[in-house]
């Protein structure tokens, strides 16, 4: 049985470990090492994760069989990427990461059912999300919610720049 439930301090190091563990096996390969790991260290570090979980206007959603954790999903109230909102409430998905095993368990949909509860809940009025340009399989994940390509954006990887996707989708 899954449980999911919000993240506290203590869950930093797993957090920190399953995003590390999940960026790597998905993409790892796709940089060079010095690329990957100043990223890793920027991302995934310990003091990074207990900053974010600690942030107001970060939330996250965790689940886990067994004391495990399988999968995590981090919201933002306060949007990073590049996008003009013209005035409207937007919350950003900011990553939605399980272990590779637990691709098509379902989890990743109970999370994602969970961040727009959280968005409509909240009376954000727009969700948006970068996705690789490449991550073909994300970017159906994410229409089968309704999510559109509304714009580019670039994501980088220490020096390494990736082009990608910005995902809209608009709820009121």
């Amino acid at each position: 049985m899954i449980n999911y439930r919000p993240a506290v301090a203590e869950d930093a190091p797993a957090l920190a470990e399953l995003g590390h563990t999940s960026f790597v096996d998905a993409f790892g390969h796709l940089y060079s090492a010095e690329n990957l790991n100043r990223f890793l260290e920027q991302t995934y570090s310990l003091s990074k994760i207990e900053s974010e979980i600690a942030n107001p206007d970060r939330l996250y959603r965790i689940a886990e069989r067994a004391g495990r954790m399988l999968g995590y999903c981090k919201l933002g109230f306060d949007t990073t990427l590049d996008h003009d909102s013209r005035g409207r409430r937007v919350m950003e998905l900011k990553q939605l990461y399980m272990l590779g095993g637990e691709t098509g368990s379902g989890l990743g949909a109970e999370l994602m059912a969970w961040a727009l509860s959280e968005a409509h809940a909240r009376e954000f009025e727009d969700v948006i999300l970068s996705v690789w340009s490449e991550n073909k399989a994300a970017q159906r994940f994410y229409a089968r919610y309704g999510f559109e390509k509304i714009g580019d954006t670039i994501f980088m990887v220490g020096d390494h720049r990736d082009e990608e996707y910005l995902m809209g989708l608009r709820l009121r």
